[in-house]
């Protein structure tokens, strides 16, 4: 047995460890980086070669001070040292003696005054019953696994019962707290009646994990090792602490989906989840699907809402200032508004259901790019006070787009439609589908498709997303859907949807939305003030008719920039302080005028009508001329549509079938050839209501009447000569009265369309409606249908076609006009 040793030196360096305890008799190394235990090794080192090891109270102390060590050590002998290239060393002890220290001081490093700690008397019968219950215990204890066998047959090999009692205690993972009571105890009976109680603990704390293992493998299969390890941490939190942990994820999800009172039917689902994942371990990777599913679900605004503003005269005020013109739009926002506030009373007094009040309408808005159509959709959702949601739909192609995608495949997500929403926070935003018309198909779906639900009243308050798995109310969304070409969209889908069309604005509208919104944003833009820059209005005009061709206002916002960005260089370099924009300047800033409207002819001319066309980018008038010569047939040149031939062809027919009435020379229509031509040759023609332009023309060059050049003409004609509807006459009319014309021919069935028409163009223009082609011709050709009929003589002369090709355009040109 250990006894005191009267060499051992009163004052001794000392090297603090954390965590850990050494006992005598032991050969351990020590690795120190701490500048305070180096300090001490060396000191050790050039001194006697004695050491203290003594273990700190905290282990998280960096620089420990006597208070901070227990008072208990072991001194040891120090048998080598050596430095590591890191700086750190590594020290071999041999353990001698356990030493109580009397005092602590402290230099660069720590020494100790010592004296050692008298060994207890022992032996007797006691001793041999404690020794041999100390064997039998550990025998019991080593059998669970707990210590590898060289550790296990190194102690079994002590036959010192105190040595065997240090090493039990330094191998086993007892509490430090424990480790230093079992130093500090100066008896070999005491360490080891100390050392049973601690083997008596840790054959307990087997006792309950054999337990918690024999739970355990009966609820999860023998090949989920991990979710096995961690079921048995939980047992052993619930055996330790008697209770559960408080932070359980699943109860997590439980509390949020309780607060978010879900109907019972998608509540029981979603449970049926959460159920699942509590049962899972969390690093499973199905794990990991189902906490992002819940975590979607639990932030979805399954009951919010934005309360809307219902103050018919607010919202018209905001729309107002937001946006100029656009009156049925702005009209039917404010009938929504006005309907949805008659309802709201009618709820609050028990006439009808919450649910009627909530609905939302499905609005399509239909027009050429850059007329407002995305910008009022923000103007609607801030006129309501509602959250504005906007879903580009343009090239999307999958039907996962819009429902989502299914679970079972990896990184699945809701669709655009339940992330939008999930973004706006509420049920009930205002949702633009941008691009409707732009949508695509492929072996993936057709979004179009699914679509159909979505813009249903009646089905998309059950909208179910793949990802979900569970319907979610879309009834009180506010969608509104934009396209540029409505015939693109599915005829079922739009169907479901209440149209407004966007028409092309006209130059006075431009120039009002220049004065009022263009101009003040692109001033702030270029860092210029209000009093740095004025535009004429007679500059404005010629900017918008002579250096954009447009239906909106995009790129006339440009070419605004474009002049702002040059006036602010000048008056940044001292050039100027203020400028004034006249329509003289505009050259000097933009250059050469890039468009240059077709103007009407300056005489009447044979074979030479006027019609009228309509493209996206507004209306303009063409020229239809027609030449007669020697030959035969008719040929028709200025890239013309099928269709536009077609309309051709069937005015010669109708010229033939009335060639008597007309006066027209038959030999003349069997033996000459009819060259039909519609300048520019380059733009190519498409429609039918070129029709009564051509019966005009071929006529005029049949029978020499010249065609008024003040009158220009849009309509379809047929083979008995009735004269039908056509699209675009606003647009058309827009374009002829820019051209000078002062007399419109047109369908007699589209009459109703003239109150799109601005007031004081319809005063400084005269409409002709007519039913037949002979009311046409009527009008239009000089001295009227009673010219036509007065005979003529035997035959008219060939009048050759004359040069009338229309004024070049620089620049743009028109593409795909519409006759």
């Amino acid at each position: 047995m250990p006894t005191e040793h009267p060499s051992l030196p009163k004052n001794i360096p000392v090297c603090p460890v954390r965590g850990s305890v050494i006992y005598p008799t032991m050969v351990q190394h020590i690795d120190a980086s701490r500048a305070l235990s180096i300090g001490a090794i060396e000191a050790a080192m050039s001194g006697e070669k004695v050491i203290l090891i003594v273990s700190q109270r905290d282990k998280d102390v960096d620089d420990p001070k006597g208070s901070d060590l227990y008072d208990v050590g072991t001194a040891c002998n120090v048998l080598r040292v050596r430095k590591n290239p890191d700086g750190t060393v590594q020290m071999l002890v041999s353990a001698v003696a356990r030493v109580k220290v009397t005092a602590y001081t402290r230099g660069d490093y720590l020494r100790a005054d010592i004296e050692a700690l008298p060994e207890g008397k022992s032996g007797g019968v006691e001793l041999q019953a404690l020794a041999r219950e100390l064997r039998e215990k550990f025998e019991t204890v080593a059998s669970g696994g707990r210590l590898n066998t060289e550790s296990v047959q190194t102690i079994q090999g002590k036959e010192d019962p105190g040595e065997m009692a240090d090493h039990i205690a330094f191998n086993l993972d007892f509490k430090l707290e424990d480790k230093q009571a079992l130093l500090e105890i100066d008896t070999v009976e005491g360490r080891l009646r100390k050392i049973l109680t601690l083997l008596d603990t840790e054959q307990e704390v087997q006792a309950v994990q054999a337990k918690i293992r024999a739970q355990v493998k009966e609820e999860i299969d023998k090949n989920q090792r991990e979710y096995y390890l961690r079921e048995q941490m939980k047992v052993i939190q619930k055996e330790l602490n008697g209770e559960d942990d408080d932070g359980d994820e699943a109860e997590a999800f439980r509390t949020k989906i309780d607060a978010l009172e879900l109907k019972p039917e998608v509540k029981k689902d979603i449970d049926r989840e959460v159920n699942r994942l509590s049962r899972m371990h969390p690093d499973a990777a199905e794990a990991s699907v189902i906490r992002t599913y819940l975590t979607w679900v639990t932030e979805l605004p399954w009951n919010v809402r934005s309360e809307d503003r219902l103050d018919v005269g607010e919202a018209a005020q905001v729309l107002d200032e937001d946006h100029y013109g656009l009156e049925k739009v702005k009209d039917r926002v404010l009938e929504f508004l006005a309907v949805r506030r008659l309802r709201k009373e009618r709820a609050e007094r028990g006439e009808i259901s919450a649910d009627e009040v909530n609905k939302g309408p499905i609005l399509v808005f239909t027009g050429p790019p850059g007329v407002g159509k995305t910008s009022i959709a923000q103007s609607i959702a801030k006129a309501l006070g509602r959250k504005y949601v906007r879903i580009a739909l343009g090239g999307a192609r999958d039907e996962s787009d819009i429902r989502g995608h299914r679970r079972t495949y990896i990184g699945a997500m809701p669709g655009r439609l339940i992330q939008g929403i999930r973004t706006a926070g509420t049920k009930n935003p205002v949702v633009l589908l941008d691009e409707i018309d732009k949508l695509g198909s492929s072996y993936q779906g057709d979004p179009s498709s699914a679509l159909l639900e979505v813009l249903d009243p009646s089905q998309n308050q059950h909208f179910t997303d793949h990802y979900l798995g569970v319907a979610f109310d879309l009834s009180e969304v506010m969608f509104i859907a934009t396209a540029n070409y409505p015939e693109q969209i599915p005829a079922a889908l739009m169907d479901r949807m209440e149209v407004i069309d966007f028409s092309s604005y006209i130059e006075q509208e431009k120039l009002e939305i220049a004065k009022r919104y263009l101009m003040p944003r692109q001033l702030t833009q270029n860092g210029l003030k209000p009093n740095q820059i004025t535009f004429t209005d007679a500059s404005l005009e010629k900017l918008i008719s002579n250096y954009t061709r447009e239906a909106g206002v995009r790129n006339l916002e440009r070419e605004i920039g474009t002049v702002a960005r040059k006036v602010a260089r000048r008056i940044a370099t001292g050039d100027a302080k203020r400028v004034k924009v006249t329509d003289k300047e505009l050259d000097r800033y933009l250059g050469q005028a890039r468009h240059t409207p077709e103007s009407e002819n300056k005489e009447d001319m044979v074979g030479v009508s006027t019609g009228m066309f309509y493209t996206p980018v507004g209306g303009d008038i063409l020229f239809v001329e027609t030449s007669i010569m020697p030959g035969k047939g008719l040929v028709l040149t200025g890239q013309l549509g099928d269709v536009m031939k077609e309309s051709a062809r069937a005015a010669l027919t109708y010229a033939k079938s009335n060639a008597e009435r007309f006066h027209i020379d038959k030999d003349r229509l069997d033996n000459s050839e009819m060259h039909v031509h519609v300048p520019a040759g380059a733009i190519p023609k498409e429609g039918p209501s070129a029709g009564g332009a051509m019966a005009t023309s071929l006529i005029s060059a049949l029978t020499g009447i010249p065609a008024r050049h003040d009158v220009a003409m849009t309509g379809e004609m047929t083979l008995t000569g009735r004269y039908l509807p056509i699209g675009g006459l606003k647009e058309k009319v827009l374009g002829a009265r820019r051209a000078g014309i002062k007399h419109i021919i047109m369908p007699k069935a589209n009459e109703a369309d003239l109150r799109d028409i601005p007031a004081h163009l319809r005063a400084s223009m005269s409409f002709h409606p007519c039913e037949t082609v002979d009311q046409v011709l009527d009008v239009a050709l000089v001295g009227g249908l009673k010219a036509l009929e007065t005979p003529r003589g035997s035959s008219a002369p060939v009048v050759p076609a004359p040069d009338t090709e229309a004024p070049k355009r620089r620049g743009g040109r028109r593409t795909g006009a519409s006759a």
